[in-house]
């Protein structure tokens, strides 16, 4: 009985329970953009984590599609197979908060005892990742990522590679003089 006392004491000491999680992608996911977040529309989306800083991806769309600033983020023409797509894509945090006990269980004590609580910035901790949804429409207004649109495939492997390419390219003019 005093084993199972000690273990539970220790495991209330050291562990923490999540309140939010973001998702791990470690290449990408086809899901739909309104569970991933609420104000998206109702349209299946190409999703990787950006571990760039804010607006890169914004930058690399205008210069790879030489737009001057202009509809950026919205119905961004592009051809897979002599087929003409639009591509919108939204920027979007998404935070893993956790509630650490130890930290909460000091300064319940403390607080009891009639001290002011010294460990308030600890009692959660925060931890946010950027992702990057696309979403792709046809000329008559069809979701391309949807799982019964015929070309889904032809369109994912563009996204994947307009991802790859993002990724590695540093200087926009690249991305120019790849194209």
């Amino acid at each position: 009985m005093r084993k199972l006392l000690v273990l539970s004491l220790f495991s209330l000491s050291f562990s923490c329970i999540p309140i939010k999680i973001a998702p791990n992608i470690d290449d990408y996911k086809i899901v739909l953009a309104k569970r991933f977040k609420r104000d998206l529309p109702r349209q299946f989306a190409f999703v990787f984590e950006d571990d760039k800083e804010a607006d890169e991806f914004y930058h690399y769309v205008n210069s790879r599609f030489d737009l001057d600033f202009e509809n950026v983020e919205l119905n961004v023409p592009f051809k897979v197979n002599r087929q003409t797509y639009f591509m919108s894509f939204d920027e979007r945090e998404k935070v893993t908060e956790v509630v650490n006990l130890l930290p909460v269980v000091i300064d319940g004590v403390l607080n009891s005892e009639g001290y002011d609580p010294i460990l308030e910035d600890a009692h959660s901790s925060r931890n946010s990742n950027w992702y990057i949804l696309i979403t792709v429409m046809d000329g008559n207004f069809n979701d391309c990522l949807s799982p019964d649109y015929p070309f889904r495939e032809e369109v994912i492997l563009f996204l994947h590679a307009l991802k790859k390419e993002y990724q590695s390219t540093h200087h926009y003019v690249e991305a120019l003089l790849k194209k």
